[in-house]
């Protein structure tokens, strides 16, 4: 019996010395939604402009709505990156060679346990999008001399708990009366000719704004 609690301590030790070499990850992670998306830059009429799309309207997923190149994770993708360009070429009818990526912005996590990697780049030859109909009804540019000067409208958008029927609220402090933090996300709204830029793209597009007005680049 001395042996085998011996035994059990030195296992243990050996878990925990393992540690020390363990790479931190995003807890809850394996039950997330991974997506990525590419911000694109393009050169346009002589400026340096950002590209949206404008989901298809025969999409089930916000339909009509604004967005950035990208999707879910396939297993098939080793990395983020890879999915964020195979997205990219799916929905603007482009190749590989076509996209120069120069950088990735910051992981976007949401109250729904979306994980949401971006990633900057340019598009070196515009002329050569073929937008994918089945995904995209439309693709435009807005300079982005334009969007460093425009100040987005700022909403906040709170998020309350709700108790599915068997939850244990009777094993909490307080019960139904505890006082839950309410979660707050801001969000942004960019008005541009007749679309409207919101929600987690708006998030993306305000974090790479100010990281090019020097505001929390990290160092």
């Amino acid at each position: 019996m001395r042996r085998d609690i011996n035994g059990g301590i030195i296992l243990l030790a050996h878990r925990i010395e393992a540690l020390k070499n363990r790479r931190a990850n995003i807890l809850g992670h394996e039950q997330s939604l991974k997506t990525a998306v590419l911000l694109p830059l393009v050169e346009w009429e002589g400026k340096i402009c950002v590209l949206f799309e404008k989901r298809s309207l025969n999409l089930k997923h916000q339909p009509g709505e604004i967005c950035f190149p990208g999707g879910m994770k396939d297993p098939s993708d080793p990395q983020a990156l890879d999915t964020a360009i195979r997205e990219t070429c799916e929905e603007l009818g482009i190749t590989p060679d076509n996209i120069e990526v120069i950088g990735e912005l910051d992981t976007l996590i949401t109250p729904s346990s979306l994980i949401m990697r971006s990633f900057v780049a340019w598009i070196k030859d515009s002329s050569l999008i073929q937008i994918n109909p089945d995904e995209v009804d439309k693709v435009f540019m807005i300079p982005l001399d334009f969007l460093l000067e425009y100040q987005p409208k700022k909403h906040d958008l709170i998020f309350k708990p709700d108790f599915s029927n068997d939850f244990p609220v009777q094993l909490i402090p307080r019960g139904e009366n505890y006082p839950f933090r309410l979660n707050r996300m801001q969000q942004f709204f960019y008005l541009w000719e007749g679309e409207v830029i919101w929600g987690l793209t708006a998030r993306i597009l305000t974090h790479f704004i100010d990281l090019l007005k020097g505001n929390n680049l990290g160092y």
